[in-house]
Formats: C-alpha cells, sequence, structure tokens
C-alpha cells in the first residue's frame, strides 16, 4: 500500500488561483521525500493536505487507503501523519520536556504505563534521554525542535512531515535534525522533507520540484539536482558540487555533474592523475 497519493488533486484558498493544480505523486511506504520549490510554489499547502489539515478541490488525496476529504477519516490520518513546524514554539504547548512529548499521545487516550514508555522512547528517539525533567525554554533551538519531533513520535506515525523544520535552525542544529530524520526513515518511517536547503534535498530518495503549483522536476537527488539550468530560473540554490561541476564544464574540463563533492574531488584527482585535466 502507498503511504501518500495525490490523484489530480487541486486546491485553491480563494476560489480563483490555484495553490496548486492537477497534482498527481505517489509515495510509498518507508520513502524519504523531499519537496522544493520557491515562496508560492504551493508546498507547504501540500504538506497540509497530507495531514487533512486542508482537503482538495478537486481531485483526491489517500493517505494510508484513506480519503482525506472523508471526515470520518480525518481523526486516523492525524493521528498516523505527523508534521513538525517552521517553528517549535509554535508547537510545543507545555514547561517541561516529558508534559509537552506526552500531550499529543494523552489526548490520544493512551493509557498512563504506556504513555511513559512512549515518551522515554521518542525521546531516545531523538537524542534527548534525560531530558525528561528539563524545561523547554531553557533550550536551544535545535534542541527545541527535537522535543517538537519527539512530541510527534510519540503518536506513533507511520508518517512525519516536516514542513521547513530547519529553516529558523542554525547549521550545528540543521544537521542534528537530518539525522534524526535519516535515523526514523531508516527505521521504516515515511518522511517527508520540505525545505529549501539544497544539502538536505540530496539525502533524500526522491525530490519534487514544485512551480506555481506544478510539478517542476521529479526524480533521484541526481536526477533532479544537476538540472542546473531549471533550478537556477526557479532561483533555487544548487549544491556546491553541482554548481562547481558546471562552472568546470563551462571551462572545458570534462567532469560530470556531480551532487556530492566528494565524488567530484574523485572524478578531479583522476583526471589530474590521467592528465587530462586542463
Amino acid at each position: 500500500m502507498s503511504a501518500i497519493e495525490f490523484n489530480n488533486a487541486s486546491f485553491t484558498y480563494d476560489g480563483k488561483t490555484n495553490a496548486f493544480e492537477d497534482i498527481s505523486l505517489t509515495v510509498r511506504e518507508g520513502e524519504f521525500l523531499c519537496v522544493l520549490g520557491g515562496n508560492g510554489s504551493g508546498k507547504s499547502t501540500l504538506a497540509k493536505h497530507i495531514n487533512a489539515l486542508l482537503a482538495p478541490d478537486s481531485g483526491t488525496v489517500y493517505i494510508l487507503g484513506r480519503d482525506s476529504a472523508d471526515p470520518a477519516n480525518t481523526y486516523y490520518i492525524r493521528s498516523n501523519a505527523g508534521m513538525v513546524f517552521q517553528n517549535p514554539d509554535d508547537q510545543i504547548v507545555a514547561s517541561v520536556i516529558e508534559n509537552d512529548v506526552a500531550f499529543g499521545p494523552e489526548n490520544l487516550g493512551v493509557p498512563t504505563e504506556e504513555l511513559r514508555e512512549r515518551v522515554t522512547a521518542a525521546l531516545k528517539q531523538v537524542g534527548l534521554q534525560g531530558f525528561e525533567t528539563r524545561e523547554t525554554t531553557s533550550l536551544s533551538g535545535g534542541q527545541k525542535q527535537r522535543v517538537a519531533v519527539a512530541g510527534v513520535l510519540a503518536m506513533e506515525p507511520s508518517i512525519l512531515v516536516f514542513d521547513e523544520a530547519s529553516a529558523m535552525l542554525d547549521p550545528r542544529g540543521r544537521a542534528g535534525l537530518m539525522r534524526v530524520c535519516r535515523e526514523l526513515n531508516e527505521a521504516g518511517l515515511t518522511i517527508i522533507l520540505i525545505t529549501h536547503f539544497m544539502e538536505e534535498a540530496a539525502l533524500a530518495d526522491r525530490i519534487v520540484v514544485l512551480e506555481n503549483g506544478h510539478i517542476a522536476l521529479m526524480g533521484t537527488p541526481d536526477e533532479v539536482l544537476t538540472q542546473f539550468d531549471v533550478l537556477e530560473r526557479l532561483s533555487l540554490e544548487v549544491p556546491f558540487a553541482v554548481s562547481m561541476s558546471h562552472e568546470l564544464r563551462k571551462r572545458g574540463v570534462p567532469v560530470k555533474m556531480h551532487v556530492d563533492a566528494a565524488s567530484l574531488e574523485d572524478e578531479i584527482a583522476s583526471l589530474l592523475a590521467g592528465g587530462d585535466a586542463r
């Protein structure tokens, strides 16, 4: 069964202009999908459909086999498709970490003993074991975001959506959050990452690029992130290795387009060793 299915789905906020239009997209269970796009491209609107915060005006969206437009499925979908937003302060509701992480599952009616186990397990998953009694106001931005992730994980979702969740973090915080993303995906969660950081996108199994509510590009990181001209037109910064590959090729150096800096370095070293670089 697919985790997520958009079938010719369209949505408009004002009844006139589509936030996205005629989107068809299938995400398999356990996939790590990244969604890229400029401001107004429809990224966050797409994310809110995965959590049934919004429903399409036309077409269908199925989450774990349930039609998101059917109100009878809303509770199930929101219990199984968790979201982590850009600002953790908008998501943290309690002053003590263990109480905050317990908030979601407690409202689902999880028994007290199981609730304790879920809180402990969720904090361990995000690397905050032993932080149970710390005050949330004492945490760094990256730690707060991990608490927000733990609060969603304690609800035991099958799908986790990160909606620009690293946008307000420093490089260290972003690296920590991405490490958590990878580990959760390796543990079997379906991850949807909405970001504008290309280095994060490079870690995904597949990338979708939105432009004015339509899918402009879709494929593996190597297939998408090497589309230098398209990404430049969309005002999306390409990874350093892609930019450098493009510049070397313009100067006549016969390198492939690389997403990963290490692989570009290896090819340059090989060319130099063979005396072919110029």
